[in-house]
């Protein structure tokens, strides 16, 4: 699959990730979102900016347990709810935050 952004060809899975995280801004992001109906506010760009520097940070992605637990050291407890990342995040908050972040797909994520 291919993601175009300001006339540049973008590689992607056949679930629409990016297959090379560095290609990744601002607007790639915006476009990954439109793809899955998502319009980011700044909540969405926290969690996509902290999920981006856990990953290149530790160099694995976490499982939503540790995506939680992380989420609620760094940011804190009312950001790392379910409820609160269901609600940014309807259709799996770890699967689409790592989506619309540029990264991998997760090996915990169907």
């Amino acid at each position: 699959m291919v993601l175009m952004v300001d006339g540049v060809v973008l590689e992607t899975s056949a679930d629409g990730f990016l297959r090379d995280a560095r290609q990744w801004d601002q607007k790639v992001a915006e476009e990954l979102a439109r793809s899955c109906g998502i319009e980011l506010c700044p909540a969405h760009w926290e969690i996509l900016l902290f999920i981006r520097d856990y990953y290149f940070q530790f160099q694995h992605l976490p499982n939503a347990r540790m995506f939680a637990s992380a989420i609620r050291k760094k940011l804190g407890e009312d950001k790392a709810g379910s409820r609160y990342l269901q609600k940014l995040f309807p259709d799996g908050p770890l699967k689409y935050a790592c989506k619309l972040a540029g990264l991998p797909k997760p090996p915990t994520c169907l």
